[in-house]
This record gives structure tokens, C-alpha cells and sequence, in this order.
């Protein structure tokens, strides 16, 4: 499995940004697809996860309403629209497939707990949000 992101970049508050996620390697099927982040002196943490069975997605409570997840199964792709962009969603973002799909728990569990349930990762892309 290869996954590479791509989309980051330089933005002011308020603003969007589309990130994409690549995917390679195994079909969609029934996985868990989630973008993570990282900020400098931060742990990773998760902000979104597709299931890529029925198409649910969720979300960590500092960006809903205001980011979405979502498939392109005939381009394996997965992209994040993020809008009304904050200073503090700056951080290196990172997609991971999750081979047994635990979505639906993802937000609910130990954050320690959630990173080992991602199998495969893509190097990251950096978003910056200025003020």
C-alpha cells in the first residue's frame, strides 16, 4: 500500500485549501481512511476518517462544519476540502489507511490507541494558515 498526499501550502485565514491523498496498492473496499496532522511540539492527532465500505465519515470536533472527507474510487483517491481555515490547523497533514476500518471508534479512543490502527502512511503535506 502506497499512499501520497499532496494539496498543502500557504494560506491566509479563513481561506481553503484541497488536500488529496493518492492511494495505491489495494482496492477500496472495506478500509478506514483517515488524515491526520501534526503540529510542531504536538503529537499527531487525528482530524478526519472515511470508511470506504458505505462512505461515512468523521470527524474530530475543531473541524466539523468546516472540513470534509471524501472518495474518488475511480481515481483511489481520497481528498479533505478544508475551509474557514484557522492559524492553529497549521501542521504537517497525513493520510493512513486503517485495514480494519475502525472509523466509527476513531474519535472515541485514545489517540495513542487510534495511530497504531493505521497500517500504511504517506509522508505529509505542509498547510500553514497566517493570521
Amino acid at each position: 500500500v502506497q499512499l501520497v498526499e499532496s494539496g498543502g501550502g500557504l494560506v491566509q485565514a479563513g481561506g481553503s485549501l484541497r488536500l488529496s491523498c493518492a492511494v495505491s496498492g489495494f482496492i477500496f473496499d472495506d478500509y478506514g481512511i483517515g488524515w491526520f496532522r501534526q503540529a510542531p511540539g504536538k503529537e499527531r492527532e487525528g482530524v478526519a476518517c472515511l470508511s470506504t465500505s458505505d462512505g461515512s465519515a468523521y470527524y474530530e470536533d475543531s473541524v466539523k462544519g468546516r472540513f470534509v472527507i471524501r472518495a474518488d474510487g475511480a481515481k483511489n483517491t481520497v481528498y479533505m476540502e478544508m475551509g474557514m481555515l484557522k492559524p492553529e490547523d497549521t501542521a504537517v497533514y497525513y493520510c493512513a489507511v486503517d485495514l480494519a476500518n475502525r472509523c466509527s471508534t476513531m474519535f472515541h479512543s485514545d489517540r495513542a490507541y487510534v495511530l497504531k490502527w493505521f497500517d500504511s502512511w504517506g509522508q505529509g503535506t505542509q498547510v500553514t494558515v497566517s493570521s
